[in-house]
């Protein structure tokens, strides 16, 4: 039987404001029943953060502990881009991707890595549950985590291929990665990633037993930071669908809709009927946040459209400037030679 995989971790931060949180992280990874080979903390943009890290994880590490390399986002974008340069010096066979908000079961490795025994396996993603800083709300669908970055209710209840991993918890095979070019997105990199590789005729599986606990702070249960997300995030998905050419496809967005439409709120009802009249405040909140998330999707063709036809318009009035300026510039030069003749 082969042996498994090795396994760099790759860890991406960008705030002090997390820092009790990415010692969590960390650690975590540390306390693993199958321990990486290494762990890779990618800073982004902030130098203090950087030196702390080096001064925290770097100075003074026991020999026997597993390796941590601290490195600065080398590239100008943000997330995607910090993944981007842990990858290009990661030795592991595999990547593992944890968010410095999340904090991982001590078998998520093992979970996550089991599945690439299977050699047409590229991508593993395992299921982030949400970690409250106050209480859930309770008018908040379970539907709608993915608003947190965590699994939603009608994801997978066993192995199963996905189209869309979550980025705060998911791995890939460093040679399939750098096959589809690594990550082409800042924003939306984990769904680009999936949609790439699958183009690619890998298989993307979701794996429910690779925990992670990811933090949500009150911050992000309220009904602005919901709405917001829904509209915000598949206003950017256009640009993302748009660059991703063929490997693009509505699929996974449009099963969402059906199932919330058909299963959702039909369910959130029957319980307002049982007594919760929560149900009917989870119900509402799904029509809203699937018409948000479709008004996004909308504006951002419109925008993008826009955008296409200014750039065309600017190309045909750069091309028309600089016709007119060798047609001056010609006649000029035989007014030139004309009065030179006279003379």
């Amino acid at each position: 039987m082969p042996s498994p995989p090795t396994v760099s971790v790759i860890i991406c931060a960008y705030t002090e404001d997390r820092w009790s949180l990415l010692e969590d992280s960390v650690a975590s990874v540390e306390a693993q029943t199958a321990p990486p080979v290494e762990i890779i903390l990618c800073i982004d943009h902030n130098e203090e953060l950087l030196r702390r890290c080096e001064q925290r994880f770097v100075s003074g590490r026991p020999a026997e502990a597993v390796p941590i390399t601290v490195v600065a986002n080398k590239y100008d974008g943000h997330l995607g881009a910090a993944r981007n340069t842990a990858a290009e010096i990661a030795r592991g066979d595999v990547l593992a991707f944890l968010d410095d908000d999340a904090a991982a079961a001590v078998d998520w490795l093992e979970q996550l890595i089991a599945p690439f025994s299977d050699a047409r396996v590229a991508a593993v993603g395992g299921a982030p549950l949400p970690r409250f800083e106050k209480q859930r709300p309770r008018w908040f669908p379970r539907e709608f985590d993915w608003v947190f970055g965590c699994a939603y209710k009608g994801l997978p209840s066993t192995r199963a291929k996905l189209a869309h991993l979550i980025g705060a918890n998911m791995s890939v095979r460093r040679s399939a990665l750098q096959e589809i070019g690594g990550f082409h997105s800042d924003d939306h990199d984990d769904m680009d990633m999936c949609h790439r590789l699958a183009f690619a005729q890998f298989d993307v599986l979701y794996e429910p037993l690779a925990v992670v606990s990811h933090f949500v702070p009150a911050s992000r249960t309220t009904w602005r930071y919901f709405w917001r997300r829904c509209y915000f995030v598949n206003l950017g998905k256009v640009e993302a669908f748009a660059n991703m050419q063929e490997a693009a496809h509505l699929g996974a967005e449009l099963a969402f809709v059906r199932r919330i439409m058909t299963r959702g709120i039909a369910a959130e009802l029957h319980k307002a009927l049982r007594g919760d009249m929560y149900g009917l405040v989870r119900a509402g909140a799904m029509v809203a946040g699937t018409l948000l998330a479709g008004l996004g999707h909308v504006s951002g063709e419109l925008e993008l459209r826009w955008f296409r036809r200014w750039s065309r318009v600017s190309s045909i009035a750069l091309f028309s400037s600089m016709q007119q300026a060798q047609y001056m510039q010609e006649g000029r030069a035989g007014s030139d030679r004309t009065t030179r003749e006279r003379v």
